[in-house]
């Protein structure tokens, strides 16, 4: 028993880093875009992520020749995880250049506590594959509705380009993360994740190229902002994450890694000076409670006899 516990605490703390990368990575994202454009940083950023991965996909495959249990042959062919890994690609594009852009036009924080929106929103789409939420979820959807207003919505009731724009890369995030559960069980998820951020650096580096000037010196200059959200982020805080979700319950992995949202307002608030007004600082509570709430066992209706 006592090895379980180990093994489910060691997770827990795992994903608590991958939270905290992900959640300081908006200030890498936002510090970045000083030297090179949105589209550029991104291009880097992804092309990095995948090549980090290269290594330790030969190193498990070396392993995996010698003990074959370790890692059984997936029952999807390399055609199917090059096809998953592009349409799984083409999205996080869509999602990250949208966040990436947001970023130019607000701050750190609000884009960290709105992104974490498709915790809630997964299960809600589970309506159209005909899985049902809980009434914890509606109840969540409400209250991060109040959240997003007193986060967002200025009192002249109108949204920002920033926010917006990051509202939007929740949705389509929302869309990436339920495809992934669909193609996943299948695949090697190391993989599928290399294969999808290549795609992402190949497909934004079109637009780079068009609407900002790609230029070495100064990609040179944002060096730290890249390797961060590269390496650490896409590579390392992924790889934990896989590694810990073997050994932690499914909603405990949910919680923690929301925890994402915290991280994001308190690194803009050390590292930036980006200060939440009092009322964004009560839609961050707001928004947070709705999150783990949503994460929660579900509410179970009362049967009338």
């Amino acid at each position: 028993m006592s090895t379980v516990r180990n093994k489910n605490l060691l997770g827990t703390a795992q994903l608590m880093l991958a939270a905290f990368i992900w959640g300081s990575a908006f200030v890498a994202q936002s510090a970045g875009m000083e030297h090179i454009g949105p589209f550029t940083f991104a291009t880097v950023r992804f092309f990095l992520g995948g090549i980090v991965l290269l290594p330790l996909i030969f190193i498990r495959d070396r392993f995996a020749k010698k003990h074959p249990a370790y890692m059984p042959n997936p029952k999807g062919g390399f055609k199917k995880l090059l096809i998953s890994g592009i349409i799984c690609g083409i999205l996080l594009t869509v999602a990250s250049n949208l966040q990436q852009i947001g970023l130019l036009y607000t701050t750190v924080g609000k884009a960290g506590f709105i992104t974490t929106l498709y915790v809630i929103l997964v299960p809600v789409c589970g309506l159209f594959f005909k899985d049902r939420p809980s009434i914890n979820v509606w109840i969540a959807v409400v209250i991060a509705t109040i959240g997003l207003y007193l986060l967002c919505i200025t009192e002249g009731f109108t949204l920002s380009l920033g926010d917006g724009l990051v509202l939007l890369c929740a949705m389509v995030y929302t869309a990436h993360i339920v495809v992934i559960g669909k193609v996943s069980p299948d695949l090697d998820p190391i993989k599928l994740s290399c294969i999808q951020f290549l795609t992402v650096g190949a497909v934004t580096l079109i637009p780079a190229l068009i609407f900002e000037t790609v230029n070495v010196i100064e990609i040179a200059k944002a060096w730290l902002p890249i390797a961060y959200a590269g390496i650490l982020s896409s590579g390392v805080a992924f790889t934990l994450q896989v590694v810990a979700q073997k050994h932690t319950d499914t909603t405990i992995a949910a919680i923690t890694m929301s925890f994402e949202s915290v991280f994001a307002v308190l690194s803009g608030a050390i590292v930036l000076r980006q200060i939440p007004t009092l009322r964004e600082g009560i839609g961050c509570v707001v928004m947070f409670a709705a999150i783990i709430l949503a994460q929660l066992p579900p509410i179970k209706r009362k049967k009338h006899i």
